[in-house]
Order: C-alpha cells, then sequence, then structure tokens
C-alpha cells in the first residue's frame, strides 16, 4: 500500500496505535460475520409466510398454524407462534405474547449493532492518536537534531499517516456493514409488526374473544 512491499512493513511503520486497531478489525470483522449470518436467516418471504399462515388457520385451525410457524425460521413466525401458544386463553393473552416475544426478538436482530457503531467511532479516533503520536515523535526528533532533517522526522511522519489511513480504511467499511444491517433490522421489524396485526384481525375474523376462557 502506497508503495510499501510487504504489510509488515507498513505495520511496524505505523507504531504502537496499530496493534489496538488490528484488534478493533479483527472484532468488528467478526460481528459482522455473525450479524451477516443470523439477519440472513432471520429475513424470510414474510407475504406469503403469512398467505400459508392464514390458509392453515382457516383449513387446519391453530394446531396446523402453529406447526407451520415452529417449520419456519425468523422472528416474524416466532412471535405468531408465541401468540397461537396462548390462543387458548383469549386474545389478551395472545397480544401480551406476541409483545413479549416482539421484544425478545427485537433484542436478538439488534445484538451487535452497539459494537459495530463502537469500533466505527473508535477506529477514526485511535488512528487520530496515533498521528498525534507520530507528529510528537518527529518535532522531539527536530528537537534532538536541532534542525530539520527529512531523514529525522520522517518516521514520526509516516507513523502519523498511517495510523490515520488505518483508522479511516477499518472505520468506513465497518460503518457501511452497520448501516446496511440497521436498514435489514428496521425491515424485519416492520414486517413483524405488520403481520401480527393482520394475524390478530384474522383471529378476531374467526370468532377469538379478547376474554380469558372460562377455566383456563
Amino acid at each position: 500500500m502506497f508503495g510499501y512491499s510487504s504489510f509488515g512493513q507498513f505495520f511496524a511503520d505505523g507504531g504502537w496505535a496499530m496493534w489496538p486497531l488490528l484488534l478493533l478489525l479483527i472484532f468488528g470483522v467478526a460481528v459482522v460475520i455473525e450479524r451477516f449470518y443470523n439477519l440472513r436467516r432471520a429475513a424470510i418471504d414474510a407475504q406469503t409466510f403469512f398467505k400459508n399462515l392464514e390458509d392453515a388457520l382457516r383449513k387446519g385451525g391453530p394446531d396446523k398454524a402453529a406447526e407451520l410457524c415452529a417449520s419456519t425460521r425468523g422472528p416474524v413466525a416466532s412471535v405468531i407462534h408465541a401468540g397461537l401458544l396462548r390462543l387458548h386463553r383469549g386474545l389478551d393473552h395472545v397480544e401480551k405474547a406476541i409483545s413479549n416475544a416482539g421484544a425478545s426478538e427485537m433484542a436478538f436482530l439488534e445484538r451487535g449493532m452497539i459494537w459495530l457503531a463502537t469500533v466505527a467511532n473508535l477506529a477514526p479516533l485511535l488512528g487520530f492518536l496515533g498521528t498525534v503520536s507520530g507528529m510528537i515523535n518527529a518535532f522531539q526528533a527536530i528537537k534532538v537534531a536541532g534542525d530539520v532533517e527529512p531523514t529525522a522526522v520522517a518516521g514520526g511522519i509516516a507513523e502519523a499517516l498511517i495510523t490515520t489511513v488505518a483508522g479511516l480504511v477499518i472505520a468506513i467499511p465497518i460503518q457501511f456493514f452497520h448501516n446496511l444491517f440497521a436498514a435489514r433490522i428496521d425491515r424485519i421489524i416492520v414486517e413483524m409488526e405488520e403481520h401480527t396485526a393482520a394475524f390478530l384481525d384474522v383471529l378476531s375474523e374467526l370468532g377469538h374473544k379478547r376474554e380469558t376462557s372460562e377455566g383456563a
């Protein structure tokens, strides 16, 4: 990069700040991989799922619908399944179960997002700290030499520039993935809210009441 023949030399010239930056990079990439995998599994064709769910409710009843939810991955199916398990107690209990399951699913969807934001924020700050450190080293070299010698200050200036570049190179893609995942999470949450509301409407249409059943 920028005329360096090896990454090792580039890393060494960056000074002490390159080590915490490397740790941030490894941690950030690990979180990106984990979020990508789990959010991909959470995303389903919600429209098709709900159509199949409605058919199952109307033709096979709650048990058939629960089987469909249990065999379908993703938060939309999980939240509706939680509601179906409380259907015998009335719609009030269904709504409460859906609300609790929805909060749990949202927490799972947003897990790790704070760490991506932290890496995206810390990486450039550490890079700038390395920049300040490099400039201090350059000025110390000038002070010792008593004159501005290019060879004396080159190391400090190189450290300053490399850590800035490294911090930005880490922060930019991590911020991109953070924003990408946030958009996916928002879409999944909207689907979850829309289809759970539609699910409750179907239950009402099928004659399920809000009052708790006697003896439940």
